[in-house]
């Protein structure tokens, strides 16, 4: 994907919002922003957003002095975790377990603190489980598995990795070994090490780092580990947008598991926002 032009002003709108997670320092507000717009302007539009915005909160985390998205991290993580045990029940009393577990993982991709400022949880969850899935490619999804022992699952937000932990737990039933990645260091509401030990993670997968604060998965701004563990993976589950946006025509056998949450995506797909995904690359 390159940058648009409908994607400058999403660049400002995630500033305010990590702003209004930390601070009612006007003052300080008012210089990140001011420090923001030449990051903007020199945004490369050859490239997905992903590596400008990674910029701009690599930018609002020095200038704060602190990571603005912990607590509502936290937060989302408790919350997620207070419907683990009836969506786990749900989960294993379905049909078709994997098909539940998967549908579940993309309905918790709606806990995205870069796109919005209010999120509900329980319609993400009754919307995936009931309605039409744009691109479903489950069939496939389910033969790949089946041709593949080791999985490389690249999370995406805190509140969601309890929701990818349901479906991590069903293709370890499976009997395949998955590494989940979580980021190298904070950035925006995306996953690391410590939301992997909140949710108890580590305890079903081995978790991995990849080295790198950036959105999504900018594999040149990855440890030399990490991009051995992509090249060697036999099937990558990538979650969320910016994922998708990174990764998408990289050649690896990759199924996309996310909501597809601003026009320009949406657009780039032939489909309408908000649209939920299980794509094959």
């Amino acid at each position: 994907m390159h940058t648009h032009i409908d994607c400058f002003p999403c660049f400002f709108r995630q500033t305010t919002i990590a702003l209004a997670q930390f601070s009612d320092n006007h003052a300080l507000r008012e210089e990140v922003i001011k420090e923001v717009l030449p990051v903007m302007q020199r945004a490369d539009t050859a490239r997905p957003p992903a590596y400008t915005t990674t910029l701009i909160h690599r930018l609002i985390r020095e200038k704060l002095g602190r990571d603005p998205f912990k607590k509502v991290k936290n937060a989302y993580n408790s919350l997620a975790m207070g419907l683990y045990a009836e969506l786990k029940a749900r989960t294993r009393r379905s049909e078709d377990p994997l098909w539940t577990a998967a549908r579940l993982a993309i309905s918790g991709n709606v806990i995205d603190f870069g796109i919005y400022t209010s999120i509900d949880i329980e319609s993400s969850i009754l919307r995936s489980l009931e309605e039409h899935i744009a691109v479903d490619d489950y069939e496939m999804f389910r033969e790949d598995l089946d041709r593949s022992e080791e999985i490389l699952y690249l999370l995406d937000n805190a509140g969601e990795i309890v929701f990818d932990r349901l479906l991590i737990e069903e293709l370890a039933a499976m009997g395949k070994k998955v590494r989940a990645a979580v980021k190298g260091s904070a950035v925006l509401n995306d996953v690391t090490a410590e939301d992997a030990r909140q949710t108890g993670l580590q305890d079903i997968c081995e978790v991995i780092d990849n080295g790198s604060d950036a959105i999504g998965t900018i594999l040149e701004w990855a440890s030399p580990e990490f991009r051995a563990h992509y090249a060697g993976a036999e099937l990558v589950i990538s979650k969320g947008q910016g994922n998708f946006e990174t990764l998408t025509g990289n050649g690896k056998k990759t199924y996309f598991l996310f909501q597809s949450k601003c026009d320009v995506v949406s657009k780039e797909l032939g489909l309408s926002p908000g649209s939920m995904l299980l794509k094959k690359s």
